[in-house]
Protein backbone atom coordinates (compact mmCIF):
# COMPACT_ATOMS: atom_id res chain seq x y z
CA UNK A 1 0.00 0.00 0.00
CA UNK A 2 1.00 3.34 -1.02
CA UNK A 3 1.31 6.16 1.43
CA UNK A 4 -0.52 8.89 -1.28
CA UNK A 5 -2.15 8.21 -3.88
CA UNK A 6 -2.42 10.97 -6.79
CA UNK A 7 -5.87 10.28 -8.94
CA UNK A 8 -5.49 11.88 -12.60
CA UNK A 9 -8.49 10.32 -14.38
CA UNK A 10 -11.74 11.62 -13.89
CA UNK A 11 -13.73 8.45 -14.05
CA UNK A 12 -11.39 7.27 -11.15
CA UNK A 13 -12.38 11.03 -9.38
CA UNK A 14 -15.51 10.26 -9.71
CA UNK A 15 -15.86 7.23 -7.96
CA UNK A 16 -13.28 8.05 -4.79
CA UNK A 17 -15.79 11.20 -4.37
CA UNK A 18 -18.91 8.87 -3.54
CA UNK A 19 -19.41 9.74 -0.36
CA UNK A 20 -20.04 5.72 0.32
CA UNK A 21 -17.24 4.55 -1.61
CA UNK A 22 -15.11 7.17 0.39
CA UNK A 23 -16.43 5.50 3.48
CA UNK A 24 -15.26 2.17 1.98
CA UNK A 25 -11.74 3.42 1.06
CA UNK A 26 -11.37 4.28 4.73
CA UNK A 27 -12.26 1.33 6.06
CA UNK A 28 -9.79 -0.59 3.31
CA UNK A 29 -7.18 1.96 4.39
CA UNK A 30 -6.93 0.37 7.54
CA UNK A 31 -7.01 -3.29 6.51
CA UNK A 32 -8.04 -5.58 4.37
CA UNK A 33 -12.29 -6.52 4.22
CA UNK A 34 -14.53 -8.47 3.08
CA UNK A 35 -18.18 -7.39 1.18
CA UNK A 36 -19.75 -9.19 4.08
CA UNK A 37 -17.46 -7.33 6.52
CA UNK A 38 -18.13 -4.48 5.77
CA UNK A 39 -21.29 -4.50 5.42
CA UNK A 40 -21.76 -4.59 8.95
CA UNK A 41 -19.40 -1.92 9.22
CA UNK A 42 -21.60 0.53 7.27
CA UNK A 43 -25.14 -0.60 7.04
CA UNK A 44 -26.05 -1.94 3.68
CA UNK A 45 -26.16 -5.12 2.11
CA UNK A 46 -23.54 -6.95 1.25
CA UNK A 47 -25.04 -7.37 -2.59
CA UNK A 48 -24.18 -3.04 -2.69
CA UNK A 49 -21.25 -3.41 -1.26
CA UNK A 50 -20.02 -5.64 -3.56
CA UNK A 51 -21.08 -3.26 -6.29
CA UNK A 52 -19.16 -0.40 -5.01
CA UNK A 53 -16.08 -2.60 -4.41
CA UNK A 54 -16.19 -3.78 -7.94
CA UNK A 55 -16.85 0.05 -9.18
CA UNK A 56 -13.08 1.40 -6.89
CA UNK A 57 -11.55 -1.54 -8.15
CA UNK A 58 -12.12 -1.06 -11.56
CA UNK A 59 -10.46 2.21 -11.08
CA UNK A 60 -7.42 1.26 -9.37
CA UNK A 61 -8.67 2.61 -5.89
CA UNK A 62 -8.90 -1.12 -4.20
CA UNK A 63 -7.31 -3.97 -5.14
CA UNK A 64 -7.47 -7.97 -4.02
CA UNK A 65 -5.46 -8.33 -0.70
CA UNK A 66 -6.48 -12.67 -0.58
CA UNK A 67 -9.00 -15.25 -1.67
CA UNK A 68 -10.81 -17.32 1.65
CA UNK A 69 -12.59 -20.21 1.27
CA UNK A 70 -15.75 -20.49 3.49
CA UNK A 71 -18.00 -24.12 2.25
CA UNK A 72 -18.98 -23.02 -1.12
CA UNK A 73 -18.16 -19.48 -1.21
CA UNK A 74 -14.87 -18.04 -2.13
CA UNK A 75 -14.91 -14.60 0.03
CA UNK A 76 -12.59 -11.63 -1.94
CA UNK A 77 -10.88 -9.80 0.81
CA UNK A 78 -10.18 -6.42 -0.49
CA UNK A 79 -7.73 -3.24 0.30
CA UNK A 80 -7.09 -0.23 -0.41
CA UNK A 81 -4.17 0.85 -2.78
CA UNK A 82 -3.18 3.80 -0.29
CA UNK A 83 -3.58 5.08 2.60
CA UNK A 84 -4.32 8.68 1.37
CA UNK A 85 -5.90 10.13 -2.09
CA UNK A 86 -4.98 13.40 -3.67
CA UNK A 87 -7.37 14.40 -7.17
CA UNK A 88 -4.44 15.49 -9.70
CA UNK A 89 -5.91 18.87 -11.58
CA UNK A 90 -5.74 16.52 -14.35
CA UNK A 91 -8.82 14.95 -13.51
CA UNK A 92 -10.48 18.74 -14.54
CA UNK A 93 -7.84 19.27 -17.29
CA UNK A 94 -10.23 21.88 -19.22
CA UNK A 95 -10.35 23.88 -16.08
CA UNK A 96 -7.24 23.52 -13.82
CA UNK A 97 -5.45 26.20 -12.02
CA UNK A 98 -2.76 27.86 -14.85
CA UNK A 99 -0.03 30.22 -12.62
CA UNK A 100 0.85 31.38 -15.90
CA UNK A 101 -2.51 32.95 -16.83
CA UNK A 102 -0.87 35.85 -13.85
CA UNK A 103 1.77 35.63 -10.67
CA UNK A 104 1.58 38.09 -7.61
CA UNK A 105 3.76 36.18 -5.44
CA UNK A 106 1.71 37.81 -2.63
CA UNK A 107 -1.55 36.43 -3.58
CA UNK A 108 -3.15 33.34 -2.16
CA UNK A 109 -5.20 32.34 -5.11
CA UNK A 110 -1.54 32.37 -7.17
CA UNK A 111 -0.35 30.46 -4.44
CA UNK A 112 -3.01 28.21 -4.62
CA UNK A 113 -2.42 27.31 -8.29
CA UNK A 114 1.33 26.88 -8.02
CA UNK A 115 0.08 23.60 -5.24
CA UNK A 116 -2.26 22.32 -7.81
CA UNK A 117 0.17 22.23 -10.55
CA UNK A 118 3.02 20.84 -7.88
CA UNK A 119 0.33 17.67 -7.46
CA UNK A 120 -0.42 17.61 -11.28
CA UNK A 121 3.24 17.67 -11.85
CA UNK A 122 4.90 15.18 -8.82
CA UNK A 123 1.67 12.78 -9.71
CA UNK A 124 2.88 12.43 -13.61
CA UNK A 125 6.03 12.28 -13.11
CA UNK A 126 5.93 9.32 -10.49
CA UNK A 127 3.72 7.63 -12.94
CA UNK A 128 6.26 7.98 -15.59
CA UNK A 129 8.58 6.47 -12.73
CA UNK A 130 5.95 3.87 -12.32
CA UNK A 131 6.20 2.87 -16.07
CA UNK A 132 9.87 3.28 -16.71
CA UNK A 133 11.02 1.50 -13.89
CA UNK A 134 13.16 4.60 -12.53
CA UNK A 135 14.21 6.46 -9.97
CA UNK A 136 12.76 9.89 -9.37
CA UNK A 137 15.02 12.66 -7.83
CA UNK A 138 12.88 15.00 -5.38
CA UNK A 139 13.57 17.54 -2.55
CA UNK A 140 11.21 19.20 -0.22
CA UNK A 141 11.66 21.64 2.23
CA UNK A 142 9.34 22.38 5.20
CA UNK A 143 9.60 24.32 8.12
CA UNK A 144 7.43 26.71 10.43
CA UNK A 145 9.07 29.97 11.49
CA UNK A 146 7.35 32.92 13.81
CA UNK A 147 7.96 36.08 13.41
CA UNK A 148 7.82 39.39 15.58
CA UNK A 149 5.64 41.31 12.86
CA UNK A 150 4.53 41.57 10.15
CA UNK A 151 7.93 44.26 8.93
CA UNK A 152 10.50 40.74 9.98
CA UNK A 153 7.61 39.41 7.88
CA UNK A 154 8.52 41.20 4.56
CA UNK A 155 12.05 41.21 5.26
CA UNK A 156 11.77 37.36 5.26
CA UNK A 157 10.31 37.04 2.17
CA UNK A 158 12.70 39.60 0.95
CA UNK A 159 15.69 37.75 2.28
CA UNK A 160 14.57 34.86 0.88
CA UNK A 161 13.99 36.01 -2.43
CA UNK A 162 17.70 37.06 -2.87
CA UNK A 163 18.97 33.85 -1.93
CA UNK A 164 17.43 31.10 -3.78
CA UNK A 165 17.42 33.45 -6.54
CA UNK A 166 21.04 33.53 -6.55
CA UNK A 167 21.21 29.48 -5.93
CA UNK A 168 19.55 29.40 -9.10
CA UNK A 169 21.58 31.72 -11.03
CA UNK A 170 24.72 30.08 -9.91
CA UNK A 171 23.31 26.23 -10.58
CA UNK A 172 21.66 27.35 -13.94
CA UNK A 173 23.00 26.57 -17.43
CA UNK A 174 21.47 26.98 -20.20
CA UNK A 175 20.45 24.44 -22.91
CA UNK A 176 23.16 23.00 -24.54
CA UNK A 177 21.75 19.27 -24.83
CA UNK A 178 22.84 17.76 -21.54
CA UNK A 179 21.06 18.05 -18.02
CA UNK A 180 17.53 18.97 -17.20
CA UNK A 181 14.74 21.55 -16.39
CA UNK A 182 13.63 21.48 -12.82
CA UNK A 183 11.53 23.65 -11.08
CA UNK A 184 11.70 24.93 -7.15
CA UNK A 185 8.80 26.27 -5.01
CA UNK A 186 11.07 25.52 -1.89
CA UNK A 187 9.76 21.84 -3.33
CA UNK A 188 12.27 20.36 -6.08
CA UNK A 189 11.04 18.04 -9.17
CA UNK A 190 12.36 17.45 -12.66
CA UNK A 191 10.06 19.88 -14.84
CA UNK A 192 7.29 17.98 -16.55
CA UNK A 193 7.66 18.63 -20.21
CA UNK A 194 4.77 20.00 -22.05
CA UNK A 195 3.92 17.31 -25.01
CA UNK A 196 5.07 13.61 -26.03
CA UNK A 197 4.44 10.16 -24.67
CA UNK A 198 7.72 10.29 -22.71
CA UNK A 199 6.61 13.64 -21.19
CA UNK A 200 6.73 12.20 -17.35
CA UNK A 201 9.43 10.10 -17.96
CA UNK A 202 12.21 10.68 -15.18
CA UNK A 203 15.76 10.61 -15.33
CA UNK A 204 17.97 7.71 -13.64
CA UNK A 205 18.69 9.14 -10.31
CA UNK A 206 20.29 6.81 -7.43
CA UNK A 207 19.83 9.62 -4.59
CA UNK A 208 16.17 8.62 -4.27
CA UNK A 209 13.57 5.71 -5.22
CA UNK A 210 10.53 5.34 -6.95
CA UNK A 211 9.52 1.43 -6.66
CA UNK A 212 7.18 0.20 -9.86
CA UNK A 213 2.94 0.08 -9.79
CA UNK A 214 0.23 1.00 -11.01
CA UNK A 215 0.75 3.39 -13.53
CA UNK A 216 -2.56 5.08 -12.52
CA UNK A 217 -3.22 6.23 -9.76
CA UNK A 218 0.17 7.68 -9.41
CA UNK A 219 1.41 6.43 -6.07
CA UNK A 220 3.52 9.34 -3.75
CA UNK A 221 5.78 8.34 -1.11
CA UNK A 222 8.51 6.38 -2.98
CA UNK A 223 10.81 9.18 -3.86
CA UNK A 224 12.84 11.23 -1.04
Amino acid sequence: MWDVTVIEDPAAAAASLDPMRARLLAELAAGPASATMLAGRVGLPRQKVNYHLKALERHGLVELADERRRGNVTERMMRATAASYVISPLALAAVQPDPARFRDQLSARWLLAVAARLVRDVGSLITGAARARKRLATYALDGEVRFADAADRAAFVEELTRGVTALMAKYHVEQDGSGRDHRIVIALHPTVKATGPESAQPDSDSGSGAGSGPARPAAIGEAS
